[in-house]
């Protein structure tokens, strides 16, 4: 074990991780959804918990903001607990008219302004792709749920301040990238060089064109429903 940013011990976490952003959302998540919950790792304040949904063993787990450290904690997962399936359950920013303030993004794909697929793929680009079989079991869930989502490819950034900004979100709504985020592209990547599954849900908090978006209670309630899809799905793939 060479573990470095978890203290966590061998056979903490289960087969099956849902991963916010924010460590709170995780803590949100165990204790809401999660039965026998138990907290296995706080370094850094970055909180895991595994408990159980429906009988069926899951992590929560944060991975912080952006790429480098969604690398981090996913490939530690992978590599050093056995990890077998990511579900990202995080935030984003809409620029376009097809996709409003509330919907789940479900990111088939993630562009990015990132180098760090390149890298990992000899300098050439590499398409940062969900597993199919996460995508189908998400959007089944959804389905089910009625919850109002849209299949898309979604624009990973390096940058939050400042945004790219508004050439970039008309370059990106012609080619039909409506959203942008902050990790997608990192997860898929580091899934596919370490033979794990990967799939993001992302829930439009708010529209990057016009700077407005949800209250810090909006946000909460609204995010519960992509919590509850992303639950289902790994029931999904689970029993698959």
């Amino acid at each position: 074990m060479t573990a470095s940013i978890f203290n966590a011990a061998p056979g903490d976490f289960a087969e099956t991780a849902l991963m916010p952003g924010d460590p709170l959302r995780a803590q949100y998540i165990a204790e809401n959804y999660l039965t026998e919950a138990r907290q296995v790792t706080d370094v850094r304040n970055m909180l895991g918990f595994t408990g159980f949904y429906k009988g069926m063993r899951i992590s929560v787990v944060a991975h912080g903001v952006g790429i480098p450290s969604a690398c981090m904690y996913c490939t530690e997962l992978i590599n050093d607990y056995g990890v077998q399936r990511i579900i990202r359950v995080g935030s984003c920013g809409t620029i376009s008219a097809s996709v409003q303030v509330r919907d789940i993004v479900i990111a088939m794909g993630a562009s990015t302004d990132s180098n760090v697929n390149r890298t990992r793929f000899n300098g050439f680009d590499f398409a940062a792709l969900a597993d199919y079989d996460l995508l189908q079991s998400v959007v089944s869930a959804a389905t089910a749920q009625e919850a109002p989502f849209r299949v898309a490819n979604v624009f990973s950034s390096d940058l939050f301040f400042p945004p790219p900004g508004q050439e970039m979100w008309d370059v990106m709504e012609r080619l039909n990238v409506p959203v942008v985020e902050m990790e997608v592209a990192g997860i898929y990547g580091v899934a596919a060089e370490y033979g794990a599954k990967a799939v993001a849900l992302c829930t439009v908090t708010d529209d990057a064109r016009t700077l407005t978006g949800l209250s810090v209670e909006e946000r909460q309630t609204s995010l519960d429903q992509m919590i509850s899809v992303a639950l289902e799905a790994a029931l999904l793939a689970n029993a698959g």
